[in-house]
């Protein structure tokens, strides 16, 4: 029974080290091109444009993204070299649990619950700027809104189930 909850464990946090550092090294998970990189999760600008904004209304979200984009810039400039060694440290912790000898549950219990709540203030501060900046719509634009997003979705669905009957294939 141990052994079992260890390999649930390891098959849970490894996946999440490695994509993650997949991610920074790859430069995050916004990148351009790709065969689906309309069928991401995120907040999608693209929709906007399809909502008939007012002009004040683009100036409002325009102003938005300029204090967020100027806000993450400082936020990262100023503290590269500390970020940098706390991801050093944190993917030594993870070498460390998964190369010992005897596996570590309390560890690795305490490691998976820290990049867990990191993850969570990550996404809370992501939707607060979506609120933030989908506050500026109207009623109707706002189920529009929903609307095209459902749509988006249900076409990202089926490119989703294509791909996989062609892969089974």
């Amino acid at each position: 029974m141990k052994m079992t909850k260890k390999l649930v464990l390891a098959a849970v946090v490894l996946p999440l080290t490695l994509g993650t550092a997949s991610a920074f090294a790859f430069g995050g998970k916004h990148h351009k091109g790709g065969p689906d990189s309309e069928c991401g999760m995120g907040f999608d600008r693209g929709i906007m444009r399809q909502l008939n904004l007012t002009d004040e209304q683009q100036v409002q979200l325009k102003e938005m993204r300029n204090e967020n984009r100027a806000e993450m810039k400082q936020k990262f400039k100023g503290d590269f070299e500390a970020r940098q060694a706390q991801m050093q440290a944190h993917h030594a912790k993870v070498q460390a649990l998964v190369l010992a000898d005897t596996f570590d549950e309390a560890a690795a219990n305490k490691l998976a619950k820290e990049m867990v709540e990191q993850h969570t203030e990550r996404k809370v501060q992501m939707m607060a700027k979506q609120h933030q900046m989908l506050s500026v719509l109207t009623p109707e634009q706002k189920a529009q809104f929903v609307e095209l997003q459902n749509e988006r979705m249900g076409e990202c669905s089926d490119k989703m189930q294509k791909r996989m009957n062609n892969k089974n294939s």
